[in-house]
């Protein structure tokens, strides 16, 4: 997997080059990603609840999911945006194991009622 992280008015250190690891790694074992690219944002502007913003694209299999998540420090950001990607994924996960389930059931009531 290939990871790209864009810094905006943010120092990257190594801590939060660690945590955005660690949290894809925790992602790729619900799916595999190919790619994931994180903007991470810092804007003095906005409330302080909402100072630090972290959007991430994950390219996958089919179509690509994208979440953010905004939050008063850059870690928790990171958390909150894992948190809903996380649910993306296993809805996505849910979705196409019960497709394959719907299928192999009406194969076996076509054999029963043939």
């Amino acid at each position: 997997m290939q990871i790209h992280v864009s810094p905006r008015h943010v120092t990257l250190t190594a801590s939060i080059h660690q945590h955005v690891a660690g949290m894809l790694s925790q992602l790729e074992e619900i799916a595999q990603i190919l790619a994931a690219h994180v903007v991470l944002v810092h804007d003095d502007a906005s409330k302080p609840e909402d100072r630090f913003t972290a959007k991430v694209h994950l390219a996958l299999n089919g179509s690509d999911i994208v979440g953010e998540g905004r939050a008063e420090t850059l870690h928790a950001a990171l958390d909150l945006v894992s948190a809903k990607l996380g649910r993306q994924l296993r809805k996505r996960k849910t979705n196409r194991i019960d497709k394959t389930r719907q299928k192999v059931q009406r194969a076996v009531q076509r054999r029963r009622s043939a």
